[in-house]
């Protein structure tokens, strides 16, 4: 690729200039107090924002968090991502209480050099994720007039062409932050020629959400494991009952035909945790897969799927793994999750979370993160960049 980098921008010196950061800071929030539940976003991005600190630069940070319909929500505020990102830093985060409006453009008005102000959730402008280019356009001119220069390091946004992530970049000029770089230089491993046996793991609730993905890498991955809610679609395609469980009825059939094509690479459960309720204290146990009760559903994958999903792994030389085996989130329906992380984490092997709910598990599960090749922060664009689309943000950037 041809995009220019944060150190590109550096070597031209950035003291007082106002530089423009397009982060993703989109974190999970309890609902009830407000607090952020995983900062891993936020930390990702410490090393662009430190460097440009660093240099004297005049920090505008902007990103979006939740999905506000384009106002003003308090429940989607930013406000105490500022407080920890603050936090994170060492030094004050000055936060704007709109996103262009005279908070935001006296924020940035005031600022020192080395200072970082962050502005209010760019979503909160209908804008920003307008499909009208005049009116995306419009709110992207709001935007660039904060910055000098513009950074691109939310590259869990980057499959959005949204104004913040393809229409500034052409009004200023721009480069990649140092997460984006590195998400990309990961994801390139992959689609290019990754070292074998090549191993990908899937999980999540809905196959439709990763058809796209299966469908592009079933001619390169050796073998390709799927649990999670989206196994029981695959396991109806072989005739199975399935009970309660979740189960995409227009999929079967596309199911089937990827089992038949896919000439014994794929890899489902053999087990699962069947359960009466969706709910952490339902009544639950283990089944094999030809007997699942009519009345129950399955919410994890069994320990004879996760000892044979880890001999698969413990052969690998380069694993992807994208989405959660169960719902790692209720402890009872959690071991199929830990006990795959924990096979990635021991094979001899370069292993690249894919974002999201993988993400997320990692770090709820109380895993060494830094027992993983790379964990990328997009769970979306990951799986758009492996299937080989083109994403808008990295686009933007190229030109």
């Amino acid at each position: 690729m041809s995009i220019r980098t944060l150190d590109d921008l550096l070597a031209e010196g950035v003291s007082g200039r106002r530089v423009l950061v397009r982060a993703d800071l989109n974190v999970p929030l309890d609902k009830q107090t407000g607090d952020i539940t995983d900062d891993g976003r936020i930390r990702a991005v410490l090393p662009t924002l430190g460097a440009l600190v660093e240099a004297g630069a005049k920090v505008v940070v902007c990103s979006h968090l939740g999905r506000p319909k384009g106002a003003p929500d308090p429940q989607f505020s930013l406000s105490p991502v500022a407080g920890r990102l603050g936090e994170l830093l060492g030094a004050p985060v000055h936060f704007a209480t709109d996103t262009v409006g005279e908070s935001a453009r006296s924020t940035v008005a005031d600022l020192a050099d080395g200072q970082v102000a962050l502005l209010e959730n760019l979503r909160f402008n209908a804008g920003e994720t307008s499909k009208d280019e005049a009116e995306r356009g419009a709110f992207a001119d709001q935007l660039a007039a904060f910055g000098d220069a513009y950074v691109d390091d939310a590259f869990g946004a980057v499959h959005r062409k949204h104004a913040s992530v393809f229409d500034v970049p052409a009004r200023l000029p721009h480069v990649a932050g140092r997460l984006v770089l590195r998400e990309v230089e990961v994801l390139s491993k992959l689609t290019g020629a990754p070292e074998r046996p090549y191993v990908v793991v899937l999980g999540g609730s809905k196959v439709s959400d990763k058809l796209a993905v299966i469908e592009a890498l079933l001619p390169t991955v050796d073998r390709l494991l799927i649990g999670g809610g989206m196994c029981f679609t695959f396991l109806k395609a072989q005739g199975l009952e399935v009970g309660t469980s979740l189960l995409e009825k227009d999929m079967v059939d596309t199911c089937r035909n990827l089992l038949e094509r896919a000439n014994g690479k794929i890899l489902l459960p053999v087990d699962v945790v069947v359960a009466d309720a969706f709910a952490p204290d339902a009544a639950h146990d283990t089944v094999r897969v030809d007997g699942i009760p009519s009345h129950r559903l399955g919410l994890d994958v069994g320990p004879e799927t996760v000892a044979g999903f880890s001999a698969a792994l413990s052969q690998a030389k380069t694993i992807f793994w994208n989405g959660p085996m169960g719902v790692f989130e209720m402890p009872a329906f959690a071991a199929g999750t830990r006990g795959i992380a924990e096979a990635i984490t021991k094979a001899d092997a370069f292993s690249v979370v894919g974002g999201g709910d993988s993400a997320a598990a990692v770090r709820a599960l109380g895993l060494d993160e830094s027992s993983f090749g790379h964990i990328s922060t997009g769970g979306g664009a990951s799986l758009e960049y492996l299937e080989g689309k083109t994403l808008p943000g990295i686009a933007a950037l190229e030109n």
